[in-house]
């Protein structure tokens, strides 16, 4: 299964990209560049869930101090940062034909990029401390934290009058969208939730391997130094 997951990855992938590019129709009045919004909503998507999803990991490290709980947290953060960048980067190749620039400092992008960088931070956190205890502890607590930012990214075209424009599936009234296009989007969310169930469980298999080879390579240093004797001076 570990060795199928690579090309399994890629084959949604390829799904998805063949549904965003070739079955979504026609925007009236984005043309072609419509097509892109199936992947970057997606992608968002799953930026949000990865990040649920490190929220009750975490919570259930610090209630049961299970490592495999504080695995699932770590290993889904790192794919939300992923696909929080790849959010950002899609819309912004979205974002210069029809806004005229790559990048402005609206309330959506600029939370976006908040919350990126405090993932991130998340991220080197976790590499910063040795030892694994401590790691989780601290790191299951900002988990937790870190995920007051997301109903603010969700909710900033809301609050704040802002160039991006509302959500278009994730919204608190009804959806307005005609078949085709929901469709293909229904499509593209789950092709890319399936992208993200399939890379996370590697994820996590290999950070088990890390944990394993960590506590072999403890055990190993403690044999070899106790079979080390302090000389005594005298003649043999």
């Amino acid at each position: 299964m570990t060795k199928r997951v690579p090309t399994l990855a890629i084959l949604v992938l390829l799904g998805a990209a063949l549904v965003a590019g070739l079955v979504a129709p026609e925007d009236a009045v984005q043309g072609n560049l419509a097509r892109l919004l199936n992947v970057h909503v997606p992608a968002a998507w799953v930026a949000y869930l990865a990040f649920g999803v490190t929220l009750v990991a975490s919570i259930g490290y610090l209630v049961t101090k299970r490592a495999s709980w504080d695995r699932v947290a770590a290993a889904s953060a790192e794919l939300g940062v992923v696909f929080t960048a790849l959010t950002i980067f899609l819309g912004m190749i979205w974002g210069k034909p029809i806004w005229g620039v790559y990048w402005t400092w609206d309330a959506r992008l600029t939370s976006t990029a908040v919350m990126f960088f405090v993932y991130l931070g998340y991220l080197a956190l976790r590499r910063s401390i040795p030892d694994r205890e401590t790691r989780a502890k601290r790191s299951a607590i900002l988990g937790i934290v870190a995920i007051a930012q997301l109903p603010v990214v969700h909710f900033s075209v809301y609050w704040w009058r802002t160039l991006h424009q509302p959500p278009t599936l994730l919204r608190p009234d009804e959806v307005q969208m005609d078949p085709p296009f929901l469709i293909a989007f229904l499509v593209a969310f789950s092709l890319f939730t399936i992208i993200y169930a399939v890379l996370l469980a590697a994820r996590v298999r290999i950070e088990a391997l890390e944990a394993e080879a960590d506590e072999l390579i403890a055990t190993t240093a403690v044999v070899a130094g106790d079979a080390i004797s302090t000389p005594t001076g005298g003649r043999s």
